[in-house]
């Protein structure tokens, strides 16, 4: 709450700096003097506009640091993710005895390829992913692709299944 209230005052304070800067510049262009304020008064206004500007500068690099830093937490947890997800994926090709064809082909079909862009890739004939991934189904217990990869996606939503992983890898 505090935080809230010291952002509000500094945008405060910078909008009444610009409403004097602004008001001064549109008078003068349009030549209409009001009636003169004293120096002193003037040059507290002015002190005070400089201090809003460095106080929202200084609240906007915080800002700035602060999202770079929350970012870079991010993208960490999102490559811990994706490795353990990797550990997972491998723990369960383990489990089924898939042979590393079969895992390439396991893993182009969990990342939505088609049957004819995993023989591209492999330069293999469709009919060989075909019987890859009929012995990849047979062996994972499922009867197709989109089974297949509702066994991950539990994996997933299963409390600490990563963490599991990322334990055992230790």
């Amino acid at each position: 709450m505090t935080g809230k209230i010291v952002v509000v005052t500094i945008l405060l304070v910078q909008a009444i700096c610009a409403i004097f800067f602004v008001s001064d510049i549109v008078l003068s262009v349009f030549n209409i003097y009001a009636s003169p304020i004293p120096w002193q008064t003037r040059e507290y206004l002015e002190i005070g506009a400089a201090v809003g500007l460095i106080l929202g500068l200084v609240l906007g690099a915080t800002v700035i640091h602060h999202n770079h830093r929350e970012r870079r937490l991010a993208e960490e947890k999102l490559r811990r993710a994706s490795g353990a997800f990797m550990e997972l994926l491998a723990e369960r090709f383990d489990e089924w005895g898939l042979t590393p064809a079969e895992q390439d082909v396991a893993l182009f079909a969990i990342k939505g390829m088609s049957t004819a862009e995993i023989a591209n890739l492999r330069s293999t004939s469709e009919g060989t992913v075909k019987a890859q991934t009929n012995a990849i189904y047979r062996k994972a217990g499922v009867a197709g692709r989109p089974q297949l990869l509702s066994l991950f996606i539990e994996d997933l939503m299963e409390e600490g299944a990563l963490s599991r992983v990322k334990a055992k890898a230790s």
